[in-house]
């Protein structure tokens, strides 16, 4: 089974009750998507704080302006640590993403792993070759940069 695995690193001059604060809130999500993939969170818990268990759904536009309808449960969480979140259902054939934070001399490292599977087998493997993985790299290197700005 082929899978990616994208891993995006970045110091955040900044202490960690902040950081955590922002990144462990679904809401701040808009904040740090770029505009163009229209990113909505659909669910009415926005607001709250991050749990295990917790279910986050969206309307997201990655390509060619098609609106999709995704899901992703919050299966982890340690606090001023580190969350991971899973597609439950949505555009990839599996989707796990982890948020980890540790405290350095500059602030905050914040390390991004994301790994997934596209869907359609073949089809879907080629298409992340041609544009799929390209296109994550852009999401993250987008919130890497607006992350420095919001936070």
């Amino acid at each position: 089974m082929s899978y990616t695995q994208i891993v995006k690193e970045q110091t955040l001059n900044e202490n960690i009750d902040k950081v955590w604060e922002f990144m462990s809130s679904p809401k701040n999500l808009e904040e740090i998507t770029p505009n163009e993939m229209s990113f909505n969170i659909t669910s009415s818990n926005k607001d709250e704080k991050m749990y295990e268990g917790m279910i986050i759904t969206y309307k997201v536009t990655p390509l060619l302006n098609i609106p999709l309808s995704w899901m992703t449960e919050i299966t982890h969480v340690k606090e001023k640590k580190f969350f991971v979140d899973e597609q439950r259902l949505g555009p990839y054939k599996m989707w796990h993403h982890q948020h980890i934070f540790e405290k350095c001399e500059q602030g905050v490292k914040m390390k991004d792993i994301i790994t997934y599977i596209p869907p359609f087998n073949i089809i879907g493997r080629i298409a992340n070759t041609l544009f799929i993985e390209k296109k994550v790299n852009d999401i993250f290197d987008y919130r890497k940069k607006n992350s420095r700005r919001t936070i």
